[in-house]
């Protein structure tokens, strides 16, 4: 058996998920992911579980469980809670946003545009990219509840950049989005924000609503 951390399976197998070498709607059994792993299920299993409470596994059967498939109306439900809540945020944070901050924040997107990543990855620093510009904001409790909707989202952020071509248009977004924000100009920022989900929203909601009629 390898010797992997339940850290280091918990990434592959979401990986793998992103990427769709395991396909959405599969049935997930311990004992094939140990095969394909090369680990004992102790592992398997907590990390199973773990999946499970962020949304990307859902229950199967009496014990078992399946890769969570991507819906329109699920993707258009946590994009419109994006779209609400995160410009919101943004509004209380712009003020208190430092240039060593955007410093930050601007070299996460260098980051971004590196043709190496993964979908995982990619779906990882865009989060990084956009907490670590409302973090400043200092209010815990809707940092958590926007946290929340991105541990949902991400089972899609990662797939959308990668699977529908929008890395190009979401960077040239998000470098209109930090000239705003160096010039203090809280209600245009909230807008751009608003404006890149709402339009990254509904290209992966057209994307999944063809997919369900040709299915």
């Amino acid at each position: 058996m390898a010797n992997l951390t339940s850290d280091t399976l918990y990434h592959q197998l979401r990986q793998d998920i992103l990427e769709q070498n395991i396909a959405h709607g599969s049935v997930l059994k311990q004992e094939e992911l140990s095969t394909r792993y090369g680990v004992s299920r102790i592992p398997i299993r907590d990390v199973l579980q773990r999946l499970k409470s962020e949304g990307w596994l859902i229950p199967s059967g009496k014990c078992g469980v399946m890769v969570n498939p991507l819906t329109a109306a699920e993707a258009e439900d946590l994009y419109l809670m994006r779209m609400r809540l995160e410009p919101l945020l943004l509004g209380y944070a712009i003020p208190h946003i430092s240039n060593k901050r955007l410093g930050e924040a601007i070299d996460i997107l260098e980051q971004l545009t590196s043709k190496d990543l993964n979908a995982q990855q990619h779906g990882e620093l865009n989060w990084q990219f956009h907490t670590c510009l409302c973090q400043a904001a200092n209010r815990p409790t809707l940092q958590n509840t926007i946290h929340n909707l991105h541990q949902l989202c991400s089972r899609y952020i990662g797939f959308h950049a990668m699977q529908l071509d929008y890395v190009d248009t979401a960077h040239n977004e998000h470098i209109a989005l930090i000239a705003a924000i160096k010039e203090k100009q809280i209600e245009a920022a909230q807008a751009i924000l608003t404006e890149h989900i709402q339009k990254a929203g509904q290209i992966l909601v057209s994307y999944l609503s063809n997919q369900a009629v040709k299915s």
